[in-house]
C-alpha cells in the first residue's frame, strides 16, 4: 500500500483509489456514469506486515538556473501496527530514505471503504494540519478525480522571507486515476499498472511584504496489482522569493526488488468499513 509521502512529505488520494496526498469537507468525487471500476482495487496496495520494497532513486534540485543531480536508495517495509488516540489502529510503513529525506514512518488505515493517511513520524507543521485524510476510495474508477484538500490561512511551518515569522499558506490538492498503463522498472515490466496523478498547489503569503509565492507539486505514481507502488515521479516548483529564479525539485523512485504477501494477511483487510463514512471525510476526522 506504500504511497509516496513527499508532498511536504506526504501525499496521494483518489476518487476510487490510492500514495502520497483531504480536507475541509471534501466534495464527493466527480465520478461520471460509465467509468470503469478497477476490480479488486485493494490488491494494488498490499500492506501485510513483513512486506518489503527496495527502490532506487534520483533527485534533481536547485535554482532553475543550476540543477544538481543526486542518486539514492530507499527500502520501504511494513513493520507493524500502532494504536492512535481514539482507538484507531493503523499500519506502520517504515522508509529508510524516501525522496532522499532520511528515515521516516508513515501511518495508514485500510478497510473496505478505502485508505486513510494519518501522517508521518517525524512529520511537518503543515502536514499535521492536514491529516488524517482519505487517499483512496474503493473501488478505484478510471478517470475519476476528487479534491484532496482546500485549506486557507494555515501555518506553513517555515520562515521563507527571513523576518522571524512563519508564513501562512493556502493549500489545495486534487488527485486523478488516469487509467492503466505499461511501465518498466528494474524489477520488471508491467503492462497493466494503474497510473495515478496528484496535484497540489500552495499559495504562500510572505509576512514581510504583501506578496504571495506559488508552489506546485505534481506527482505521478504507478501501482501494480499484488505488488504495490512500482514507480513514482514528482516535480516540485517554488516561485521566486526575491532576486532568484525560483526552485525546482524532481524526484523519481523505481522498484528494484520486493517481497510481498497477499493482503489477506493484513489486519486492516479483516476490519469492516466504518459505516462508509470515509467517503465524506471532514476536517479532524470528525466523521459524520
Amino acid at each position: 500500500m506504500r504511497i509516496r509521502t513527499t508532498w511536504i512529505v506526504m501525499m496521494l488520494s483518489i476518487c476510487g483509489f490510492a500514495g502520497t496526498l483531504t480536507i475541509i469537507a471534501p466534495q464527493a468525487g466527480s465520478c461520471a456514469e460509465g467509468e470503469d471500476s478497477i476490480a479488486q482495487s485493494p490488491d494494488y496496495f498490499p500492506d501485510a506486515i513483513g512486506n518489503r520494497w527496495h527502490y532506487r532513486g534520483q533527485i534533481s534540485e536547485g535554482p532553475l538556473q543550476t540543477i544538481e543531480n543526486k542518486f539514492f536508495s530507499n527500502v520501504s517495509s511494513v513493520t507493524g501496527t500502532k494504536n492512535l488516540k481514539g482507538g484507531t489502529t493503523v499500519m506502520v510503513f517504515h522508509d529508510t530514505n524516501p525522496g532522499n529525506h532520511g528515515p521516516s514512518d508513515s501511518l495508514y488505515r485500510r478497510d473496505a471503504a478505502g485508505i486513510v493517511y494519518y501522517g508521518s513520524e517525524p512529520g511537518t507543521t503543515l502536514e499535521r494540519q492536514l491529516v488524517p485524510y482519505q487517499i483512496v476510495r474503493f473501488p478505484m474508477k478510471v478517470k475519476s478525480s476528487f479534491k484532496q484538500f482546500d485549506r486557507t490561512d494555515i501555518d506553513f511551518g517555515n520562515d521563507l522571507d527571513g523576518d522571524g515569522m512563519n508564513e501562512r499558506a493556502d493549500v489545495r490538492g486534487q488527485a486523478t486515476i488516469v487509467g492503466h498503463e505499461a511501465v518498466m522498472v528494474p524489477a520488471g515490466s508491467y503492462p497493466e499498472a494503474v497510473k495515478v496523478e496528484a496535484r497540489m498547489t500552495l499559495r504562500i503569503h510572505l509576512s514581510s511584504v504583501k506578496r504571495a509565492v506559488v508552489g506546485t507539486d505534481v506527482m505521478t505514481a504507478w501501482f501494480v496489482k499484488g505488488i504495490g507502488l512500482v514507480k513514482y515521479l514528482e516535480r516540485q516548483e517554488l516561485g521566486a522569493l526575491k532576486e532568484d529564479r525560483g526552485l525546482v525539485t524532481e524526484i523519481i523512485e523505481e522498484l528494484e526488488e520486493f517481497e510481498v504477501t497477499p493482503n489477506s494477511a493484513s489486519l486492516s483487510r479483516r476490519e469492516t468499513p466504518a459505516k462508509g463514512v470515509l467517503t465524506n471525510y471532514t476536517r479532524g476526522h470528525e466523521l459524520q
